[in-house]
């Protein structure tokens, strides 16, 4: 089907532009891209080549625009269908048929050609990609890159392109030029969340923060209710540690995660720091329930009950115990933590058990040895 629709626009470009004034060596050409577009048969694009390369013998022949329009139209072609390269054309065959598209198409005359170089194109920039997807499966991204880039050379108009060199470039590791490439494909009111994610965790990758949010912002005005966009906006705050901006998405973000150990985890630091300690609590001891085998948040929670001991008009004697059951048991999960063993030592310096003290006292002593 593609063929033929191939062969359509073959005819329909040389009976519009060369109906009148035909030689018949170039009728001969014309003829046989007839005959491929009505039978479907590659051999007939190969007489039609073997005709238009018939056309160019002298150095006048190689200079004159209607004779190597044609060869160019034949040779895209040819590139564009025979993608097995049944005719047995040589490797240089696309890079010689570019090279003659590039030569002529600086021609002050070749507006009289413009469908016929535009199909042209077309075809190429359609080699091109394929050509940079067979490099892509290879995981060959050097000359995937370069492939696709000449495509869009000859496609620029294609976005899609740039999807093709964003992800190449960032297979490749050229971080800076993936940015580049989906930055202007996130530029625009259609964009794919597969893009916004990519182009948000390379702009995160090199150190470009205010980039990534400025993405993952968009994307969320965009797709409002994706919750991936919402978990990754709130990530790069807590990754800041800008708890007020993060704390009006902490709603959201529980409700999107009721059952996630870390998200409670995130959302309980984050109304720590805010001094929300109420808030903070309760969330702590729901994310040490979803996970019992966690360190921080144990650890956490000791250390907001020691802070809620050292606050006026507080049950001191409450928080202060509350503080030091947490601490003890975060101790447990890692003995070698010295900021544990040196809260304990405050706690217990705290309540006056001197034995306690003595003890976490030793401990930290022989961690120091």
């Amino acid at each position: 089907m593609q063929n033929r629709k191939i062969g359509l626009i073959i005819l329909a470009l040389f009976t519009t532009s060369f109906a009148f004034g035909q030689s018949e060596a170039l009728k001969v050409v014309v003829n046989n891209l007839a005959f491929y577009k009505q039978k479907g048969d590659l051999k007939f694009l190969a007489n039609a080549k073997k005709s238009a390369d018939s056309l160019v013998v002298t150095r006048k022949d190689s200079a004159d625009l209607d004779k190597n329009v044609y060869r160019i139209i034949v040779n895209s072609s040819i590139l564009y269908t025979d993608s097995l390269n049944k005719l047995g054309q040589p490797e240089d065959f696309l890079n010689k048929t570019a090279t003659l598209l590039d030569k002529f198409e600086d021609r002050s005359k070749i507006y009289k050609y413009q469908p016929e170089i535009d199909y042209a194109k077309r075809c190429l920039a359609n080699v091109y990609i394929r050509k940079g997807f067979i490099f892509t499966k290879n995981n060959d991204f050097k000359n995937a890159v370069d492939a696709f880039q000449k495509a869009k050379k000859y496609a620029p108009s294609q976005k899609q392109i740039n999807a093709y060199i964003a992800y190449a470039s960032n297979r490749l590791g050229n971080l800076q030029d993936a940015a580049k490439y989906y930055n202007n494909l996130v530029n625009t009111d259609s964009t794919k969340l597969e893009y916004l994610e990519t182009a948000s965790t390379i702009y995160k990758s090199i150190g470009d923060t205010a980039k990534a949010l400025q993405i993952v912002k968009k994307g969320r005005r965009l797709l409002p209710q994706n919750k991936q966009l919402l978990n990754d906006e709130a990530n790069i705050y807590n990754n800041k540690r800008d708890y007020k901006a993060l704390e009006p998405l902490l709603i959201s973000l529980i409700d999107n995660n009721p059952n996630n150990p870390d998200v409670s985890f995130v959302a309980a630091n984050c109304y720590d720091n805010l001094n929300q300690y109420d808030k903070a609590e309760s969330l702590y001891l729901r994310t040490i329930e979803l996970n019992g085998t966690a360190y921080e948040p144990v650890f956490n929670l000791g250390l907001l009950y020691f802070k809620k001991s050292t606050l006026k008009n507080n049950n001191d004697d409450k928080n202060i115990t509350s503080a030091i059951l947490w601490l003890e048991k975060a101790n447990e999960m890692a003995p070698r933590d010295k900021n544990c063993l040196e809260l304990l030592q405050l706690a217990y310096n705290k309540t006056g058990n001197q034995n306690q003290l003595d003890r976490v006292s030793d401990k930290l002593e022989q961690l120091s040895n």
